[in-house]
């Protein structure tokens, strides 16, 4: 495959150009991600055709290969590391349920804080210590596409904010956000990928429970944690009609959306998404709700 070399932070800039080859997929490799070219475009380097990897599954945080569920076999590992050639291998047992803190155990290499680049923007953390997840990639896209296209600047809630999973694509586009984060270690990671995203003006960062946290009217509320339906009551104290709610959960928990409006006194309208597969008979599911 022909491919031009472009540099994981001008990968934006470069979307558009007509001389890429959409019918392939990039290749990315550190700070470097190989962009397949026409044929008649040119080209950097030729990378030879890669096996396809059928191992267990696995992504990728900076150089850090990190596996969820079951802990894998040493045949797994070394077949990770044949194949990606990361840092480290790190597996997450669980996660706590209010902090999101990961209980972890490094089973190859070396595991600590990295850079992570995801969506244009940059993510300091150390996976053993906080929360990402990959699989709500298309999620927080989805989330700084709706702040950019509703065509005013939002007052936006982070109520569980993390290290800025949502915040920072969402102050990107133009939202001026709330950030609320519980966890110490994460709070101190959300306040430097601020920093680093250039969007200190954009953010404004609060330490502790989000139910004590809000203040004002809001245009939108992003709840991305799974008892975000716990925390209903207070979130519709702090909006208005037009102002819209994103819910995550695992399964859909309409109903019960529904009614909490309702006994507040909107009238709601609900469209729930999916967001990725949480185990084999249950969802990750966010509902928006805008409230009339």
């Amino acid at each position: 495959m022909r491919v031009r070399a472009v540099p994981k932070e001008k990968i934006r800039a470069v979307q558009e150009e007509d001389w890429i080859d959409r019918s392939r997929s990039p290749y990315a490799e550190g700070e470097t991600i190989w962009v397949p070219v026409k044929e008649d475009a040119a080209f950097d380097c030729v990378i030879p055709k890669r096996e396809r990897y059928k191992g267990r599954g696995f992504f990728m945080i900076g150089k850090i290969a990190v596996i969820h569920g079951e802990k894998p076999s040493r045949l797994e590992v070394e077949k990770i590391v044949e194949f990606r050639h990361p840092q480290g291998v790190l597996w997450i047992e669980s996660l706590n349920e209010v902090t999101r803190t990961p209980s972890t155990e490094v089973l190859w290499g070396v595991v600590s804080e990295v850079r992570h680049h995801e969506n244009g923007y940059s993510f300091f953390l150390d996976p053993r210590k906080v929360m990402f997840s990959q699989g709500n990639r298309i999620e927080k896209l989805r989330m700084a596409t709706l702040v950019k296209e509703s065509g005013q600047p939002e007052r936006v809630a982070d109520m569980f904010a993390g290290i800025g999973y949502f915040t920072i694509p969402v102050a990107g586009s133009g939202g001026h956000v709330h950030a609320m984060e519980i966890n110490p270690v994460a709070f101190d990671y959300l306040k430097q990928n601020i920093l680093d995203n250039g969007l200190s003006d954009h953010v404004a960062a609060s330490l502790g429970n989000c139910r004590d946290l809000l203040s004002g009217i809001y245009n939108r509320i992003v709840m991305g944690h799974f008892d975000a339906i716990q925390f209903l009551p207070d979130a519709l104290e702090h909006v208005e009609t037009g102002s819209c709610i994103h819910v995550h959960s695992i399964g859909s928990v309409e109903n019960q959306i529904r009614k909490m409006c309702e006994s507040a006194g909107f009238s709601p309208t609900i469209i729930v998404h999916k967001v990725k597969k949480y185990r084999p008979h249950d969802w990750h599911v966010v509902q928006d709700v805008t409230l009339q």
